[in-house]
């Protein structure tokens, strides 16, 4: 998942202050409103055509239609605008020669046929990313042509057995080759095909080298899509990305958040001691409102789970959030039981549907801008219950 805009001179104060951690500074709220005001209106410069003019709530189809078909592939994609979905998410990882790839990691392990290549079985290697160990094979340890000679697969073949059926279909794509994808099939289905794009381990990329923002930026300005009101968000975990972002170009950015007690790698590294819950408090969701124009928030955060894994009591995050002109789009939605809050489970078997429409409906009563969802037909469909109710 699955995030600048217009560069106001108080976001140049912040964005320009040197090292990674004046980037990530401390809480001070800067004063918001006036941007967000202009953007809900349809300003001159937006002309009503930026995020603002999407359907809300927005279904924003997760890694594509990943639901039906393997993630980060064309196929995923092109299915999800069939399906209707608004937004289609790409997560980007660089190769060894600069080049941006959509998958969901750097490991490239379950998502593709590499084990099957005897030529790249000295890459397995094991690497830490954010802290965590790893095991596998990498992207950055690939030029394109050799990932151009492996083939996506589904990466929860055990949950998803029916997407199996298109292992070996699709080979990897890279952003540049999604980008010209949006514009023929923006020209074909006569609408903008909007881009939900997330920059992956930043911090982690940018100590190799292969620092993900300025390569992002480019291709952006390349295809027109760095402007204030472009068809695209760009999202990412770590705020610091989301700012250097808005240096260099004006797309709509969201701040991702985990768990309330996990704290954004680049905080880490930079020894910011706060967490998600700090900045999802008015003062956090205040300053990340000085240079984001979103929070794409886990569910839990929005809605918690008691002990038992039903849902809860709502929290006042997206009141909150809206107090300071920000969207919310959290994540994600999936039918199967095994990802459903217990009290919407059905049966038995993990991998059932449940009654995923009743999730989405306590989830969209709490007044979210959108959802992240693998199954972009579901969430639509109840995004459709929810207007028609609200309408009377």
């Amino acid at each position: 998942m699955t995030q600048g805009e217009h560069r106001t001179p108080a976001r140049r104060t912040v964005l320009g202050a040197a090292g990674a951690a004046a980037v990530l500074g401390a809480s001070t709220a800067l004063p918001t409103g006036t941007a967000h005001a202009a953007e809900a209106r349809g300003d001159a410069r937006g002309r009503g055509h930026g995020y603002r003019s999407l359907p809300v709530p927005t279904v924003i189809a997760h890694r594509g239609a990943s639901g039906y078909r393997p993630e980060h592939t064309l196929g995923s994609y092109r299915h999800a605008l069939d399906l209707g979905a608004h937004v289609i998410e790409q997560d980007l990882v660089p190769t060894r020669d600069g080049h941006l790839v959509c998958r969901h990691e750097n490991d490239i392990t379950g998502t593709t046929d590499v084990a099957d290549h005897p030529e790249f079985a000295s890459r397995k290697t094991t690497k830490s990313v954010d802290g965590t160990s790893y095991t596998g094979w990498f992207t950055e340890d690939f030029t394109l042509a050799e990932l151009k000679t492996l083939r996506a697969k589904e990466r929860i073949p055990g949950t998803r057995q029916e997407n199996t059926l298109y292992d070996g279909r699709w080979t990897i794509p890279t952003f540049e080759e999604v980008l010209r994808w949006a514009e023929d099939e923006g020209r074909r289905r006569g609408r903008e095909v909007w881009l939900h794009v997330e920059t992956k381990h930043p911090t982690y990329f940018r100590s190799l080298g292969l620092g993900l923002e300025e390569r992002l930026a480019k291709l952006l300005r390349r295809y027109g899509r760095h402007r204030a009101n472009s068809p695209v968000f760009l999202q990412s975990f770590e705020p610091s990305s989301i700012q250097r972002l808005a240096k260099l170009v004006d797309s709509p950015g969201v701040v991702l958040l985990s768990a309330a007690n996990s704290r954004p790698w680049d905080f880490v590294q930079a020894g910011d001691p706060r967490t998600v819950a700090d900045l999802v408090t008015p003062a956090g969701l205040r300053w990340i409102a000085s240079y984001a124009r979103g929070i794409g928030p886990t569910l839990d955060l929005v809605i918690p789970k008691d002990a038992t894994g039903r849902l809860g009591t709502p929290t006042t995050l997206v009141r909150d959030a809206h107090a300071e002109g920000l969207v919310l789009h959290p994540y994600t939605h999936r039918n199967e039981n095994s990802f459903l809050p217990a009290d919407f489970r059905r049966g038995t078997d993990p991998t059932a549907y449940g009654d995923s429409f009743g999730a989405l409906k306590r989830y969209l009563e709490t007044g979210i801008d959108g959802i992240f969802s693998d199954n972009p037909d579901t969430a639509l469909l109840a995004a459709d219950d929810f207007t028609a109710a609200a309408r009377g």
